[in-house]
């Protein structure tokens, strides 16, 4: 797995999933520019009907104590990957779409 890999991340305390970009995997946690799982529809039909930006990706560092699991995005046979299925029904590359929102939103602060 490498930075940039569109990846699904399933954490815990509390569960949730993440689909999105890695930016950054240390051992004291890693580093996503996504959207959560369950919003993942909305998301898609919104730049597929080319509507108002309502969800738009965030980018979220998660502790290491929190990953359950994570999982590259790619298809397998008849199982779309979402990232295929982005591509599919928008026309358009979800790993620069996720990073293009990032630019957009500006420089992120420091810490």
């Amino acid at each position: 797995m490498e930075i940039g890999s569109l990846v699904l991340v399933s954490c815990a305390a509390p569960r949730e999933k993440l689909w999105g970009v890695l930016l950054g995997l240390t051992p004291v946690g890693a580093t996503i520019r996504g959207v959560p799982l369950d919003a993942f529809e909305d998301w898609l039909r919104q730049y597929a009907t080319g509507g108002p930006t309502m969800i738009g990706a965030v980018t979220i560092f998660l502790p290491a104590h929190r990953l359950e699991r994570i999982e590259l995005d790619e298809s397998s046979g008849p199982v779309e990957g979402l990232a295929d299925r982005f591509r599919r029904v928008v026309q358009r590359d979800a790993r620069e779409e996720l990073l293009a929102e990032r630019a957009l939103s500006g420089p992120e602060p420091e810490m």
